[in-house]
């Protein structure tokens, strides 16, 4: 069964905004503004919803903010919707939403990513639908790094569309942009060179799957549940097997080596070709580092495992098409990753 990619996005074509986690507090409010008029600069009409509170960590009870989004994704004249960014609990989600209703409705674009992960990844497992783990609409006025794609110019492109991205190789390993403050920033600071780098051995890797995975924080809680199911998946979408990605959004590397063993042991991984794992600044412990600990719970998969990757909460952004056919080459002199939609 093919996976279903939503119609491409065209001019005067309508974006929802929702927070399906954390909303947007006031001191922020001038930075969702600058990133809701730079996608009305590219043409298209922005309909914000009513969850959208920045006062706690959710920005309205759950009831409220999955009825807003299954509206948005079942609305046949929205065709993105795009949060402003994550949070903590989008979990509260899952059994409220009504997969019915998005089993069957026209695909919609999803993007986004950290807790995202929790509705972006079921949305694909269970519905065959594509998302964009990505730069979330925050992040969106920041110009794009060469080698790279924003989620705009995904959502515009047509089925069957391939795309490669290269890494460009630098990222930002200190401080942060204070979005009160310079609420307009649109210049990543990167400040620290890297590239990829293979953790279960040496050699080359040139390896295709489809691709699904997102935040381990978040994912973790899910093993075991019927939405996380990436064997079934990948039976009906994928018998080629997957490209899985994970990424650590900040816990402490013990905590993550616990989570991957969990998501190994409950099968999340077992029709992996690959792994690829994003770069993170999430904290290593005295005895352990991230890398050590993506290797001491994955290593038994036995295959290829290349971490550094641009898709998790260091800047800059790589975005990764849940349900795309991937093919990721990494070398001592080139690394790259193509999708195709398809």
């Amino acid at each position: 069964m093919p996976v279903r990619y939503p119609r491409p996005l065209r001019p005067g074509d309508r974006i929802g905004v929702t927070s399906p986690s954390s909303g947007v507090p006031e001191e922020l409010r001038e930075r969702l503004a600058v990133a809701v008029r730079d996608v009305e600069a590219r043409g298209y009409e922005v309909v914000t919803g009513r969850c959208m509170d920045g006062g706690g960590h959710i920005s309205a009870p759950a009831a409220d903010r999955a009825a807003e989004l299954t509206e948005m994704l079942t609305d046949p004249g929205i065709r993105a919707v795009v949060p402003p960014w994550g949070g903590e609990t989008a979990i509260d989600l899952l059994p409220l939403l009504d997969w019915d209703r998005l089993r069957t409705a026209e695909p919609t674009w999803v993007v986004g990513y950290s807790d995202m992960s929790t509705v972006m990844t079921p949305l694909t497992l269970l519905t065959g639908a594509a998302t964009v783990h990505g730069n979330n609409l925050m992040d969106t006025p920041y110009r794009v790094p060469q080698g790279l794609v924003s989620w705009l110019d995904i959502v515009t492109a047509p089925p069957g569309h391939r795309f490669t991205q290269l890494p460009p190789e630098r990222h930002r390993a200190t401080g942060y942009d204070d979005y009160a403050e310079h609420p307009d920033v649109r210049t990543f600071t990167l400040d620290t060179p890297g590239r990829w780098t293979r953790l279960d051995g040496e050699g080359d890797v040139d390896v295709e799957g489809r691709l699904i995975g997102g935040c381990t924080e978040m994912l973790s809680n899910l093993t075991g549940t019927p939405y996380l199911d990436t064997s079934s998946f990948a039976r009906t979408h994928a018998p080629e097997g997957l490209l899985v990605y994970v990424e650590a959004g900040g816990h402490d590397a013990l905590t993550i080596c616990r989570n991957l063993h969990g998501m190994r042991l409950a099968g999340f991984f077992d029709t992996a070709n690959a792994v690829l794992v994003g770069r993170t600044s999430a904290p290593d412990t005295s005895s352990l580092t991230q890398h050590q600990a993506v290797l001491d719970a994955l290593g038994p998969l036995n295959v290829p495992i290349v971490a550094d990757v641009e898709c998790g909460h260091v800047p800059p952004y790589l975005p990764l098409v849940n349900g795309a056919r991937g093919r990721v080459v990494h070398t001592s002199t080139r690394s790259e990753l193509t999708q195709t939609l398809d």
